[in-house]
């Protein structure tokens, strides 16, 4: 499994930096925060880096969003009607406008959009397969990853995850592109059904042979390498970190009024604000803080240097970049040689998180809204599930997928 860069407001430093620091990789790009001239000297400037690559999320979940930016790439809608678009010109001028924008940044795939699951339905279904015909028979040759876009309802029935299974077992496409709401707008997940939900569309897209790419995600998502799935993505912001809808309706800005700057412990799952590890300092514990040796400490180093962290000036960039180096070293270790061995190394994982995060919040050291010590039991009932229900099959599967 790899970690894709999910691109978001401000990233654009971030993005070069990172993707040359880790010598390639792969930045979907955001047409909701950059404009056509944006996105092309963006993409030019990623693809120049050795082994740079980009993909281009077409954002249509909600093709009546009236999100600026959105709507003045020339591919949007401009006279959007459920009923007579999906069938008409307005479908070919999309997938055309698309096609060729997806060429002047030369991309690695095509994204074919696709809107977001209320339910899916019979009218969802049929949307989706209109879509994805008129991307195939204009594209061509070019690589079509299919957009999975489901609702925090769809994705806690079980029933709806089946369909989507189903029917994208029929599409004549080369991958998936899932995006996934979380229930109640959550950061981090606490609902077992939605997160088993989740490794199953993961298995069941990956065992039709096809690339599997699950977009806005965060370190919670470290468990869908059980899946053997191909990238997640991920960014700086917490709006690029999960999929709120939302935020593709309107300026979505509510974070950026209150920022507030956060560390991240890979050990723990855990990010912390810089008072609490004023706190940890106060009480003998920021040591357990500190990334294991094996993890790049060159973005945090001063916080563990003997004096109180709010002294040192740890910066959001410093933050951010730290944060995304943490994931793609937990990325890179997070699939194994067999399905058995890559669901223990998970389960190890919330172990030895959980008696951290223990010890930690005993003395007052708290990560708030970013604590994952109440997502915990729901990551492990997700990994019980899978080895349940897939794990037959993943098991003799797995060196082929």
């Amino acid at each position: 499994m790899e970690l894709n860069l999910q691109f978001g407001h401000g990233m654009i430093e971030h993005s070069c930096s990172l993707i040359r620091d880790w010598m390639g990789g792969t930045v979907i790009l955001s047409p909701r925060d950059l404009n056509e001239k944006q996105l092309v000297r963006l993409s030019t400037a990623l693809r120049n880096i050795p082994l740079g690559k980009v993909l281009l999320d077409p954002q249509l979940y909600l093709p009546r969003a009236g999100h600026e930016r959105l709507r003045s790439h020339a591919y949007w809608p401009s006279d959007y009607a459920t009923g007579t678009f999906w069938s008409g010109p307005g479908l070919r001028h999309l997938i055309t406008e698309l096609r060729q924008l997806n060429q002047r940044l030369e991309t690695d795939a095509f994204i074919a959009p696709g809107i977001l699951a209320d339910a899916v339905d019979s009218d969802w279904i049929d949307i989706q397969k209109l879509i994805l015909d008129e991307t195939t028979s204009q594209v061509g040759g070019s690589r079509v990853i299919a957009t999975v876009a489901l609702s925090a309802e769809s994705t806690r029935s079980e029933d709806q995850i089946a369909q989507v299974i189903e029917t994208a077992s029929t599409w004549k496409t080369d991958g998936f592109y899932v995006v996934a709401e979380h229930p109640g707008g959550s950061y981090l997940v606490t609902d077992p059904l939605w997160l088993a939900n989740v490794l199953d569309l993961a298995a069941g897209l990956k065992l039709l042979n096809k690339t599997v790419l699950m977009g806005y995600c965060h370190h919670q998502m470290l468990i869908t390498a059980t899946t053997k799935i191909s990238a997640i993505a991920s960014g700086t912001w917490m709006n690029v970190r999960s999929f709120p809808p939302d935020k593709f309706r309107h300026v979505y800005d509510d974070e950026f009024k209150t920022r507030r700057t956060w560390y991240y412990c890979p050990q723990a799952l855990s990010e912390y604000t810089v008072p609490y590890l004023d706190i940890a300092e106060t009480v003998g514990l920021l040591h357990l803080l500190q990334p294991d040796t094996d993890m790049d400490m060159s973005y945090v180093e001063e916080l563990f240097n003997g004096v109180k962290p709010s002294t040192v000036g740890f910066s959001e960039q410093a933050a951010f970049r730290h944060y995304l180096r943490c994931l793609n070293e937990q990325v890179s270790r997070a699939s194994k040689n067999t399905f058995d061995a890559t669901v223990d190394h998970h389960e190890q994982t919330l172990e030895r998180a959980e008696s951290l995060l223990r010890e930690l919040r005993s003395q007052g050291v708290r990560g708030q809204l970013r604590d994952f010590s109440d997502s915990i039991d729901a990551n492990r009932a997700a990994l019980a599930v899978l080895r349940s229900t897939r794990g037959a099959l993943l098991r003799r599967r797995w060196a082929s997928l």
